[in-house]
C-alpha cells in the first residue's frame, strides 16, 4: 500500500475518508456509469447536498434508514450522504422480496426506506407500502436536495454501529450483521493492500452495491484514487461494451463471474473480450484450482481470489505476485491486524474488520468464542507460509458410513473434467450409509454427455479415495444461484434431490 493510501486507511469515519480524498484529487473520476462520470470532488459536494435534503426530511444522526437500490451512482451518493449524517444504514439487496424485505424493515426498525420505484418490472414502492414501511421515498434518478449549511458536524468517531447488513437467509430468517465505519474501512484496506492496484487502474462493480462488497470496494477506490465502472444490470456479452468503453483493468466478483468471462473468451479464443483487462479478482465462493489455471492460460490475465463474508468483508486475499500454486490452491494471506486461528478444523477470526455481532444478542453470544474470535463455520488450515486453504463448510461435510468427506475436494477435482462447467457436491439422506455423495453438474456449453461412470473414472484417475466417490450424478442446465455473487444454493439442490431417484 502506498504512503497516501496507508495514511488514508487510518481515517476514523467513511465521511472523513471521502473528504480527505476529495481534497487530494478532486477532479479525478471515482464512479463511471454508461456515459456519466462522477469525480471525487463531486462525490463530496453532491453527497453533502443529499445529506441536507435528508436532514430536511427528518433524518438525524442515529436514524435508521433502509435502502433497497440498484448499483447506480445515485445509490452511492445516498449512502455517503447518510454516512455524512451519521445515520444507521440498512442496505437491502434489490432482488429481495416481501419476506426478506419485511423482516429487515421490522428487525432494523427502519424509520425511512429508500426504493427505486418500478425496477426491472417490480414495483418496490407498492411493496414497501404493502409491508407498512415508514418514510418511504423513491431514490433512483432524483435524490433529496438541500443547503449543506444546515447540516450538523459530521461524525467524529467510527466505532459506533452505523451499518446493518443482511445475510442471505437461504434456510431461515436473515441475520442482521452490525458494522462500523472502521470495520468497513479495515475490510477495504485489506482488499486494496492485497491487489496492489494503482491510480491508473479502472475497476468495476458488477455486483449489487447493497452487498457488503459495495463499501468494501468503494473504500479501495477512495484509498487509491482510481475509478470503477458501475453496472446496474450485469449480463454477458451485453456488459462487455461498458468494460471496453472505460478501459477496465480489474474485473471479477466471484467464481461464477470468472466462468462467465471464460465462456466469452472461448467464443473467440484469439481475441481478448476486454483488451485492457489485466486482473480478475473476487471472492465469496469457492474457486477450483482449474478455474485459476484456465483464466491464466486462456485469457492471459492474472487471477487473485479471496475470502470474505458479510460478517467480515475481507479476511484474506491472493497477491498478484504470489506463486501460481498459492494463487490456485489457497485463499491468500490475511493482512496485518487480521488474526486467523484454526480450532478443531474451523476457521476463527479476530480483528478490526470483524463485525460487532448481530441485531439478535443471542446470535452474537453463540457466534464468538470465549476469546472473542468469530466462529465462521468454515473448515480450513494455514500453510507454512501463512496462506489459508479452505476445505469446506462444517455443515457441508458429508458423513458416509461414519467417514467425513469434504464436498469441496470432490468439486475441485470434478471441475477439471472437460464436460463440467460447474459442479456442486452434496450429501443426501441414505438409510444404509447415513448420507450418500451426489454430484450435481452444470455441463459446459458444447460438451458431450456426462455419466456417473465418466465422473467416477475421472475422480479415480485423480487419485480420489474410493470411499469418497459419488454414488449419484445429476446434470442440470444451470445450477441454482443467488442474485448477489452468484453463489450456488446447495439447499435448493438438497431439496430437489433428496427424494427417491425417478426412473
Amino acid at each position: 500500500m502506498n504512503d497516501t493510501a496507508h495514511a488514508l486507511s487510518a481515517t476514523r469515519t467513511l465521511w472523513e475518508l471521502v473528504d480527505r480524498r476529495a481534497r487530494l484529487t478532486p477532479d479525478r473520476p471515482v464512479l463511471l456509469q454508461d456515459d456519466r462520470r462522477l469525480s471525487f470532488g463531486e462525490l463530496r459536494a453532491r453527497a453533502e447536498r443529499v445529506a441536507a435534503g435528508l436532514y430536511g426530511m427528518g433524518v438525524r444522526p442515529g436514524t435508521v434508514v433502509a435502502w433497497q437500490l440498484p448499483t447506480r451512482i445515485e445509490t452511492a451518493l445516498l449512502s455517503f450522504a447518510l454516512a455524512r449524517l451519521g445515520a444507521v444504514q440498512s442496505p437491502v439487496i434489490p432482488f429481495y422480496r416481501d419476506r426478506e424485505v419485511g423482516f429487515a424493515l421490522r428487525e432494523s426498525r427502519a424509520e425511512f426506506f429508500a426504493v427505486p420505484g418500478v425496477w426491472r418490472g417490480h414495483d418496490h414502492t407498492e411493496m414497501a407500502r404493502r409491508l407498512g414501511a415508514k418514510g418511504v421515498f423513491e431514490a433512483y434518478d432524483d435524490l433529496p436536495d438541500g443547503d449543506p449549511s444546515v447540516l450538523p458536524a459530521p461524525p467524529a468517531e467510527g466505532t459506533s454501529v452505523r451499518w446493518i447488513y443482511w445475510t442471505s437467509g437461504t434456510t431461515s430468517d436473515p441475520k442482521g450483521v452490525l458494522h462500523t465505519d472502521r470495520s468497513l474501512i479495515a475490510g477495504g484496506s485489506c482488499l486494496a493492500h492485497a491487489l496492489r492496484l494503482t491510480p491508473e487502474d479502472v475497476g468495476s462493480m458488477a455486483f449489487p452495491y447493497a452487498h457488503i462488497a459495495g463499501p468494501d470496494y468503494t473504500v479501495m477506490l477512495l484509498l487509491y484514487g482510481f475509478p470503477a465502472v458501475m453496472f446496474e444490470q450485469f449480463a454477458l456479452p451485453d456488459a462487455l461494451e461498458g468494460y471496453r468503453r472505460h478501459g477496465v483493468t480489474v474485473a471479477g466478483g466471484s467464481t461464477a463471474f470468472y466462468s462467465m468471462f471464460l465462456a466469452e473468451q472461448r467464443k473467440r479464443p484469439g481475441t481478448k473480450p476486454i483488451p485492457s483487462l489485466r486482473l480478475l479478482a473476487g471472492g465469496g465462493a469457492p474457486k477450483p484450482p482449474e478455474v485459476y489455471h484456465a483464466v491464466v492460460r486462456e485469457m492471459g490475465v492474472q487471477l487473485t481470489h479471496g475470502y470474505g463474508m458479510t460478517e467480515v468483508p475481507m479476511i484474506t486475499m491472493g497477491d498478484p505476485r504470489d506463486t501460481p500454486e498459492n494463487l490456485a490452491t489457497t485463499e491468500g494471506r490475511p493482512p496485518e491486524g487480521m488474526e486467523v486461528r484454526i480450532v478443531a478444523g474451523e476457521v476463527r477470526l479476530r480483528g478490526e474488520a470483524v463485525c460487532q455481532g448481530y441485531l439478535d444478542p443471542a446470535q452474537t453470544a453463540t457466534a464468538f468464542d470465549e476469546e472473542g474470535f468469530l466462529r465462521t463455520g468454515d473448515l480450513g488450515h494455514l500453510t507454512g507460509s501463512g496462506h489459508l486453504v479452505l476445505t469446506g463448510r462444517l455443515k457441508d461435510v458429508i458423513i458416509r458410513k461414519g467417514e467425513n468427506i469434504s464436498a469441496k475436494e470432490i468439486e475441485d477435482l470434478l471441475a477439471a473434467h472437460p464436460a463440467v462447467g460447474d459442479v456442486a457436491v452434496i450429501g443426501l439422506p441414505d438409510a444404509e450409509r447415513g448420507e450418500l455423495v451426489c454430484a450435481v453438474v452444470e455441463r459446459r456449453p458444447g460438451a458431450g454427455a456426462l455419466t456417473l461412470a465418466d465422473a467416477v473414472s475421472h475422480l479415480r484417475s485423480e487419485g480420489l479415495s474410493v470411499h469418497k466417490l459419488p454414488e449419484r450424478l445429476e446434470v442440470m442446465d444451470a445450477l441454482p444461484r443467488n442474485e448477489t455473487l452468484r453463489k450456488v444454493l446447495k439447499y435448493k439442490l438438497r431439496e430437489r434431490f433428496s427424494g427417491p431417484v425417478s426412473g
